[in-house]
């Protein structure tokens, strides 16, 4: 652990990551200290400060090149010459040698490559923080692509994850952290960095997405060829698309840029509320357009390895909440907050709704090049900590992707009307939810366990009164026991008393005696104190 802290530190003073905090937004203090740092007495270099950046995550692994993704989609919150950089974050990490790729995938499927495969590229077609891929051929001619998992990736992510529960726990210490909940988000992002690692889970993450979108105009996942398939390889159908990035290709082939965008937002709301399973990782290297077709867009999508999905409650009330700012009904937003927990208790709705107006009503009714997600989350959760609101860790692959979302639409189409594109797909999701069809719908789907369950319904009615009863009796009977023992004691008290004093006057009549010639002898505290001891013990 030590080993690893001091790696990133040297990292961060290699590439004078420091340069890149604007001093004057310090506090005076640190500016002071500043000045005397001793990495300062590193040069900077020829590098510009994006390629530092990119280079930095790079050598730090996984878990900070996919931070550096996330921040790839951000154009709004980066300089444009680092958001540059960090986008080759996406498919252009170092790879490891094709030599050893071959060596992995014989060893995964028991047999040579020559034997897998018609054809396979040495050299690799991409390279991510993870895994890179392999262009190949199958003995039928089918072009395919190989993934195959980082050799020693594992023990990089687990350092990674160790030193990000530590700085959970610590930030647990501190009361206004502690209702981040940061060691469960810790939880959640440790499972979902670890699901990455399995490329069985991913590919059947891929054939559950491609079976949601069958024969859908919106979008298309690619082949899954499992008898090639194993825990460190993948085989999977090779995609000819557009990368979604490159909006000058998009253009030249004349592809409708605002459809494509609205589709992007229909898609995502689809994932999460129709099939309530979410490709979790739409960064831009992992989308691409087809060709076909370009005044009629179509999405596809590869690496599946991270997905989310919530809970019906979670589901119900997360549509509530956007339905109801899309509406600016911020009471209703206070009101579901409340109702669901997720603010602390004594909480008053017409307080946390005014505060709430405050953060949202500046951004509504704007084109998304004029609104940021990373703003109102920002606000919101300023706003939420003085309601003592928790973060909720089954919620953050979804804000995450929300963030994904926003940048993508940025990049295809600026004038994009999220409220207006989201809020019809919405309505429609809470009335066929709520609705008539939504009732039949679950009926249909119960209706082989109430088929069983109905018969049985007199006999379970029946039982579940006699079992009522039964313990009405034995609440009775138990009453009755305790008010008799209750009234022994109280008839026993007395006696008890007697028999004290008795048994005393008894012994003192029969030891008086030799007991007053003692008495004679003692000093008068010792005789207080038997005293006292015959007063305590006819004392009831």
């Amino acid at each position: 652990m030590s080993l690893r802290l001091f790696r990133i530190a040297w990292t961060v003073s290699r590439y004078r990551l420091d340069s890149l905090v604007p001093q004057d937004r310090l506090p005076p203090v640190l500016r002071w200290l500043w000045r005397f740092a001793p990495v300062r007495l590193i040069p900077i270099g020829d590098h510009s400060r994006g390629k530092r950046l990119r280079l930095a995550l790079e050598s730090l692994g996984p878990i900070f090149v996919k931070f550096g993704q996330m921040l790839s989609t951000r154009r709004d919150l980066l300089p444009p010459d680092i958001a540059d950089e960090l986008k080759r974050l996406q498919d252009q990490v170092p790879p490891f040698p094709g030599e050893t790729a071959r060596a992995m995938v014989e060893v995964e499927l028991g047999k040579t490559v020559e034997e897998a495969f018609a054809a396979f590229e040495t050299e690799p077609m991409a390279s991510a923080s993870i895994a890179q891929v392999h262009a190949a051929e199958l003995h039928s001619g089918e072009q395919v692509v190989v993934k195959i998992i980082r050799p020693g990736i594992d023990r990089i992510m687990r350092e990674d994850i160790g030193l990000l529960y530590t700085f959970a726990r610590l930030m647990r210490r501190i009361p206004e952290a502690r209702r981040l909940r940061p060691v469960e988000v810790v939880q959640d992002y440790e499972a979902t960095l670890f699901d990455e690692l399995d490329l069985n889970k991913e590919a059947a993450n891929t054939s559950q997405l491609k079976r949601n979108f069958q024969g859908s105009p919106l979008l298309y996942v690619p082949a899954i060829h499992w008898s090639l398939t194993h825990r460190q390889v993948m085989v999977q159908e090779r995609i000819t698309g557009i990368p979604v990035a490159d909006i000058e290709a998009l253009r030249a082939q004349g592809t409708d840029l605002k459809k494509l965008a609205e589709r992007g937002v229909e898609i995502f709301f689809t994932q999460v509320f129709r099939d309530n399973f979410f490709h979790a990782d739409m960064h831009p290297g992992n989308i691409f357009v087809s060709r076909e077709n370009p005044t009629e867009p179509r999405y596809i999508a590869i690496d599946c390895g991270i997905v989310g999905s919530l809970t019906r409650e979670d589901q119900d009330y997360l549509a509530r909440n956007l339905l109801a700012f899309f509406r600016q009904d911020y009471y209703e937003v206070a009101v579901l907050h409340i109702e669901s927990g997720w603010v602390g208790e004594g909480t008053r709705a017409n307080e946390f709704a005014s505060a709430i107006r405050a953060v949202c009503e500046p951004i509504l009714e704007k084109p998304l090049k004029d609104i940021s997600f990373g703003q109102v989350l920002l606000g919101l959760f300023q706003t939420a900590r003085r309601f003592n609101m928790e973060v909720q860790p089954q919620l953050v692959l979804l804000q995450k992707t929300l963030l994904n979302i926003e940048g993508l639409g940025r990049q295809l189409y600026p004038d994009l009307d999220l409220w207006s594109t989201a809020k019809p797909y919405l309505e429609r999701w809470m009335r066929e939810r709520a609705g008539p069809k939504g009732f039949w719908k679950t009926l249909q789907k119960h209706a082989p366990e109430l088929a069983h369950q109905i018969p049985e319904l007199p006999v379970l009615a029946h039982q579940a009164l006699s079992d009522r009863e039964q313990q009405r009796r034995l609440y009775r009977q138990q009453t009755e026991a305790l008010s008799g023992l209750e009234a022994r004691f109280q008839r026993a008290a007395p006696r008890a008393r007697r028999l004290r004093l008795g048994a005393i006057l008894l012994a003192v009549a029969l030891a008086w005696q030799p007991m007053l010639g003692w008495a004679e002898q003692q000093p008068w505290p010792v005789l207080v104190a038997a005293g006292l001891g015959v007063l305590l013990l006819i004392w009831r």
